[in-house]
């Protein structure tokens, strides 16, 4: 069946790109850009997502691609760069992609707000909409995207029925089976009646894909970690350009394969930095006797280097575990990294296999150029525990807005697992096999937990003197005393509210009283 399921797709690219070829761009060729043209005939899922999107009817898919191919040599898409785009639009931050949904879509947010219907400047924000698209189906070919409606705090100029046409056209013409849904928040009331237009536009297979929300229930859709706080999140991003949003999950750097030898070598500098930390007492008589010892005392500095690799170990491995399916991730949400005063800047994820196969995992982040993760791409035998080494690089500092992907996949037993094979896996493996697992950082100011830092320098936390903590205990009575005081005027101001009303309504019974009597 599966196999009966391939070759009718084949079949159906096929005659989708001899039939668009000899219909459509023999006649007039210029009517397109001859790079889509070029990509008709190379992507396989770009031709798919139209013929999906149509039901696979190719006559239908065909209308599709023309109208879908005009618009974007109209818009010149192929060549849409940052220098496209007015600069005071990207820095407003009506329209960026950021965060996840629940089910790990992209949310492409439109932040209502910030738009006022002008036709001077439609064009422009025409041009950012399909730069934020077609940046993103570049890199995620085929995954969907949730569009994030943001209706607060939104007045009667910034109702523009027709950029909300041009949004739907986006999803339904040019970039097919790219809209996983369409999560609108706050919507006043006096929207009402459009979005009953946008209903019609949208048809009535995609009008399930509309998802009205408010504070209370938004959450259904995206966690509270990528919903800002006035749709009651815990988010702490705040758009600002330059330089453009960009937490798309890249490979960071120092993946394994070529640059092996390089962690390896850098894994032995730790090592042995640390190894001249605990021996750096020794005089220089002791290091002058230690030259002409032999063997047993080569053993004891190998057991000095154990301590310390011990010492490591046991304060290195973090708390929480996220148990999943393929491997139980540790920590489960957040990675800790220690201030730049601190100096503690490396942390540590353990992957632990809980399948009785080989598991091939990687590690992906939102800022590929800040960070070395060794390994990033390896595998775990059944039932072993692998130690990933997190530490930022060239001095670039640790953000809150990073965030790691963990990706994992089981492989088959005869499947091997050098740099090759690992590379042949992840492009055959199917999407639906692959589990992800997304972990925040979190940088750690002051006192770090002693089990969330790689390297602990000292084996105790800091002392802190009698009068520190007779400050602290100071300023938590303070707050104290205010929340009481605000406590004490919301009920002052409570009871005066309900004086008022009892006084109203004795007025009102009065009068019609002495009215009618």
């Amino acid at each position: 069946m599966a196999e009966y399921h391939a070759q009718n797709k084949a079949k159906l690219i096929s005659e989708t790109r001899r039939r668009f070829e000899t219909e459509y761009v023999t006649d007039k060729p210029d009517k397109y850009d001859p790079r889509d043209i070029e990509r008709l005939q190379q992507d396989d899922n770009w031709v798919e997502n139209y013929l999906v999107w149509r039901h696979n009817i190719v006559d239908e898919t065909l209308k599709m691609l023309d109208e879908s191919f005009q618009w974007r040599k109209e818009m010149c898409v192929n060549d849409l760069t940052e220098s496209s785009i007015p600069r005071w639009l990207l820095e407003i931050g009506g329209i960026y992609l950021h965060g996840y949904d629940k089910e790990g879509n992209k949310l492409f947010w439109i932040r209502v707000k910030y738009h006022v219907k002008d036709h001077k400047t439609m064009l422009d924000k025409k041009k950012l909409i399909a730069f934020w698209l077609e940046r993103y189906a570049r890199r995620e070919n085929g995954k969907p995207v949730t569009v994030m409606f943001d209706l607060s705090e939104t007045g009667i100029n910034s109702i523009d029925m027709d950029f909300v046409r041009f949004i739907i056209s986006c999803f339904k013409v040019y970039y097919p089976k790219y809209l996983s849904k369409m999560v609108i928040f706050d919507m006043p009331w006096i929207m009402n009646a459009a979005f009953k237009i946008v209903k019609s536009w949208l048809g009535p297979e995609a009008v399930s894909l509309l998802k009205f929300t408010s504070k209370s229930d938004v959450q259904d859709y995206v966690s509270v970690e990528y919903l800002p706080p006035h749709m009651g999140g815990t988010d702490p991003f705040k758009y600002s350009y330059p330089p453009l949003v960009d937490d798309d999950f890249q490979t960071p750097l120092c993946e394994n394969g070529p640059i092996a030898s390089e962690d390896e070598a850098s894994s032995k500098e730790d090592l042995e930095s640390d190894g001249k930390e605990t021996l750096e007492t020794v005089s220089n008589e002791e290091q002058t006797l230690l030259k002409k010892v032999n063997l047993t005392e080569h053993t004891s500095k190998a057991e000095e280097n154990e301590k310390v690799d011990s010492k490591m170990k046991a304060f290195k491995k973090p708390l929480s575990v996220f148990k999943g399916p393929l491997l139980h991730i540790s920590p489960a949400e957040e990675l800790y990294f220690g201030s730049t005063e601190s100096g503690e800047k490396k942390t540590l994820i353990v992957l632990t296999n809980v399948t009785k196969n080989i598991v091939a995992f990687k590690v992906r982040t939102t800022a590929p150029e800040k960070y070395r993760v060794k390994p990033s791409n390896s595998s775990c035998d059944p039932g072993a525990s692998v130690d990933i080494v997190v530490s930022p690089h060239g001095g670039l500092t640790v953000s809150a807005q990073d965030r790691f992907l963990i990706m994992a996949a089981e492989m088959e037993q005869s499947s091997g697992t050098g740099p090759a094979e690992l590379t042949q896996f992840w492009k055959e493996v199917p999407r639906n096999k692959v589990m992800e697992h997304r972990l925040r950082c979190h940088i750690v100011e002051s006192s770090k937990p002693t089990t969330l830092t790689l390297k602990d320098s000292a084996l105790t936390m800091s002392d802190k003197t009698s009068e520190d903590l007779y400050l602290q205990l100071n300023r938590l009575l303070e707050s104290n005393r205010k929340l009481e005081d605000q406590v004490q005027r919301c009920i002052w101001f409570q009871q005066l509210l309900l004086s008022l009303t009892m006084l109203l309504l004795a007025f009102v019974i009065s009068f019609f009283y002495l009215l009618y009597s």
